[in-house]
């Protein structure tokens, strides 16, 4: 926590440079298939279940083992003294049958491959959900900043004002004491907004794991998406429900959990190999062949409580993975409805309200401006300040719709056909 504080601390006291061009969403966005350590994680996971695929596709494989054995030995009934007794010998075995073992083992392993193959697409479509989320923070940080530096610039000015009046004897201390308090609250503002400024952009930079590379220009993005129709609830929870990559990924891990039951099951089931071998020995004998060949049945009668023991084990784990299953499944209904629900209230509600508070400033900085050049007042600074405060408000409604769409189409594994209703919102 040190570490981070300090190396924050040091980047909040580096200078904002533009390196080339402004930075865009598109540029941010693809940098989500990039190496991350929430991708690694996930990509490990998939590599060690191919892995496990791997091993569970080759243990019916033939075995090709060559033995080869120096020693001697003493026969007292045929010859009284110590004589070679060596042996070189190539055996090749190979599973018929297992009674279905190794099938189910097959398929339990390709089923955990295709669960995790799933929840890497999951990692990936939220690692582009929080990219989007990270450059909206430092856009909406921007604004911010840009609204309190006029707010903090027209309290300075007023208390200046103020002061040379009092030096007239027109003001008294008390009326200039608090305008100067005024301007000093308005001052912390702005600095905690340039902070937050740099705070976000450091944020940015590590999720594109470019830690030592602030970002300084941003183009704000259009968001043309944002006004695609909503399709029913229904739809998307039935979408959501048969398609969601994590739910999907969780059912998958069942139904490995009950081939592996399956699996074990088959231990106590006959097998038959098949089993040729080629020998030489230094030592003739009625016994020894030197060519043999032949079938081996196997059928475990009795193996202990090894195998009710792990029966027992997998039946917890496909409990543990049910329970698991039936939670993610309300939590996903939950999500969607949550999700369908914001986007309706900031399309219908919050857009509104923030598309005629910014008309409502901008009529009234038009007003100031007015007024202004006919030198009856000076509220031309405060009107700015309450402009680029709307500003920030609309485009704040519109990076969270942009996020509430991303979501929802994480939620139902995959996009949402974009069919304009309207014109709607364009970016700067």
């Amino acid at each position: 926590m040190r570490a981070w504080s300090a190396l924050l601390a040091l980047l909040l006291a580096l200078p904002l440079e533009a390196a080339g061009k402004p930075l865009t969403l598109d540029e941010v966005l693809a940098v989500a298939d990039a190496a991350h350590p929430d991708l690694d994680i996930a990509a490990a996971q998939r590599e060690l279940a191919e892995a496990e695929q791997a091993l569970a596709e080759s243990l019916n494989d033939a075995r090709l083992t060559l033995e080869g054995t120096l020693r001697t030995g003493r026969n007292p009934v045929l010859r009284d003294n110590f004589e070679s007794d060596n042996s070189l010998r190539l055996n090749l075995r190979k599973t018929l049958i297992d009674s279905g073992r190794n099938q189910s083992a097959v398929a339990a392993a390709r089923l955990e491959t295709q669960a995790r193959s799933l929840q890497w697409l999951d990692v990936k479509a939220q690692r582009r959900i929080a990219l989007m989320s990270r450059y909206f923070d430092v856009l909406l940080a921007d604004l911010r900043y840009t609204a309190d530096n006029e707010f903090m610039t027209v309290a300075y000015l007023r208390w200046d004002d103020e002061k040379q009046r009092q030096e007239l004897g027109m003001r008294s201390q008390a009326e200039v004491a608090t305008l100067e308090a005024v301007f000093q609250d308005a001052r912390v503002v702005r600095n905690e907004a340039e902070r937050r400024m740099r705070e976000k952009r450091l944020a940015l930079a590590a999720a594109l794991n470019r830690i030592s590379e602030l970002p300084a220009d941003l183009v704000d993005p259009k968001l043309n998406s944002n006004d695609r129709a909503l399709p029913e609830f229904e739809a998307l929870l039935m979408r959501a429900l048969a398609h969601n990559p994590r739910l999907v990924a969780q059912q998958q891990l069942l139904n490995a959990a009950q081939s592996r039951l399956a699996a074990i099951r088959a231990e106590n089931l006959p097998s038959l190999e098949f089993e040729a071998e080629a020998a030489s020995w230094s030592r003739n004998a009625a016994t020894r062949d030197d060519l043999r060949a032949g079938f081996n049945l196997v059928w475990p009668i009795y193996q202990g409580k090894r195998v009710d023991a792990r029966l027992a084990k997998e039946q917890a784990q496909f409990h543990l993975l049910q329970a698991q299953y039936e939670g993610m499944k309300l939590d996903l209904q939950q999500a969607v409805f949550a999700t369908w629900q914001e986007i309706q209230q900031l399309r219908e509600t919050e857009r509104n309200a923030a598309r005629i508070n910014a008309s409502y400033r901008d009529v009234a900085l038009e007003q100031a401006r007015a007024v202004y050049e006919l030198e009856l007042q000076t509220k031309l600074g405060t009107a700015m300040a309450e402009t680029q405060a709307a500003l920030w408000r609309q485009r704040s409604v519109e990076y969270r719709l942009a996020l509430a769409w991303a979501k929802l189409e994480a939620l139902v594994g995959g996009p949402i056909e974009a069919q304009s209703e309207a014109n709607g919102e364009k970016g700067k």
